[in-house]
């Protein structure tokens, strides 16, 4: 036998001295409040920009927010909303109809990350959604051509 304790559980805080996080990450980063900050955020970027705009049918962006923000919100452990209303994600069959290539994908990224920032996460949390979102982003480019 050996005195030794056990091992210890891993403690995430907000910053080097910050508070114990706990629970899911989408409570971790604060809930519904901090992902509509996000995908607002972003959309007000979309909204100006001339390659991906024209990829929204939507005469508003309102729809696509809050299909986002509810997508987002279940990823990361919040309310299960998307699946109860759309189904299973099928982000890339879903994203087919539009000419999703490089530069598309670029732009996404550089809108997201503008909005990624605006957030002021954690350097841990923000580490992680961007990982994410970074990942997604290249999943769905379909084409390679201009």
């Amino acid at each position: 036998m050996t005195d030794q304790p056990g091992p210890q559980p891993i403690i995430v805080r907000s910053g080097e001295h910050g508070p114990q996080l706990g629970g899911s990450f989408y409570e971790q980063v604060g809930g519904h409040a901090t992902f509509v900050k996000l995908v607002h955020a972003f959309y007000e970027r979309v909204a100006q920009d001339d390659v991906l705009r024209p990829m929204y049918p939507e005469a508003e962006l309102d729809a696509a927010e809050r299909r986002l923000l509810m997508f987002l919100e279940q990823y990361w452990g919040g309310p299960g909303t998307y699946s109860e209303e759309r189904g299973h994600p099928r982000l890339r069959m879903r994203h087919m109809p539009f000419r999703v290539n490089p530069a598309a994908r670029d732009r996404w990224l550089s809108h997201m990350r503008a909005a990624v920032d605006s957030l002021e996460l954690p350097p841990l949390q923000d580490a992680t959604l961007w990982a994410y979102l970074e990942r997604a982003a290249h999943a769905m480019v379909n084409t390679f051509e201009a």
